[in-house]
């Protein structure tokens, strides 16, 4: 069951963002509570990684706000804010040849003074992550040598490691297999579940639909609609910004979508 009486309190508010002459976000709002995993969706270049990176702190608006708590996001500083929010960035890699639980521990960072060893909650919160992520039998490996799906895991451990009560994370599913795809939207559903929040990039439709309690449909930088599931995926708004033909229908209690066929431009 959700809970909403837990959890930070994540806000944007008119929220522009440009790249030279390029308008890639226009005049959106967003609320993230606790308990609420929210699903961006949209077809390739709509602006959802974009949001994501300014939800993060990572880029700064070109108008409006972001703010935890009340309190302005870009008012604190790297430590503060990766204590509250674990960022998955899309295709998350490493470019040092780092021995897998060594870089799940990097985790930990926010946690303590860089003079201080590990503690005890520290090596718990390590080995409870690479649990979950089912990264235990990866230990001891370099994470050079891994396959693509086996890093994002790591990575996934990463975040998990650091306990934020915000997790943002661009295509976590992306390189997985279906075993995986499932097990990490699970993960992430419990993590809101506990109390926690999270927003997520997502292209499997399906997966959003059974996992989501709010969607953000974008497209071209703008906000085409949000809300709950069935009030997002209909079939107007899926033929005008995918070019899809679909129907929506339940299953035992789950949101399904049938793709049925592409529109022709």
């Amino acid at each position: 069951m959700k809970n909403n009486e837990t959890g930070c309190v994540l806000r944007g508010e008119n929220l522009s963002l440009k790249i030279g002459d390029a308008v890639i976000l226009q005049q959106l709002d967003v609320q993230l509570t606790g308990g609420e995993l929210l699903g961006l969706i949209g077809p390739n270049g709509a602006g959802k990684s974009s949001l994501l990176r300014l939800l993060a702190g990572l880029q700064k608006p070109h108008t409006g706000k972001i703010t935890l708590n009340n309190q302005d996001l870009s008012a604190l500083d790297n430590r503060q804010r990766a204590k509250t929010i674990g960022y998955l960035p899309q295709q998350a890699t490493a470019h040092w040849p780092l021995q897998v639980e060594r870089l799940v521990t990097l985790g930990r960072l926010p946690h303590h003074q860089n003079w201080q060893g590990l503690q005890e909650a520290d090596r718990h919160a390590i080995q409870n992550a690479m649990q979950q992520a089912e990264v235990t039998h990866l230990a001891k490996r370099t994470v050079t040598s891994l396959s693509g799906g086996e890093r994002l895991r790591v990575m996934l451990a990463r975040v998990f490691a650091g306990k934020p009560n915000i997790i943002l994370a661009d295509e976590p599913i992306a390189s997985l297999d279906p075993y995986h795809q499932l097990h990490t939207m699970e993960l992430l559903r419990e993590h809101c579940n506990r109390g926690g929040s999270a927003v997520i990039v997502l292209h499997d439709l399906n997966l959003a639909a059974r996992f989501c309690d709010q969607l953000f449909l974008l497209h071209q930088g703008k906000l085409i609609s949000q809300g709950k599931v069935t009030d997002v995926l209909t079939e107007n708004n899926l033929a005008s910004v995918y070019g899809i033909k679909t129907r929506l229908h339940e299953n035992s209690g789950t949101v399904e979508l049938d793709i049925l066929e592409r529109i022709p431009h």
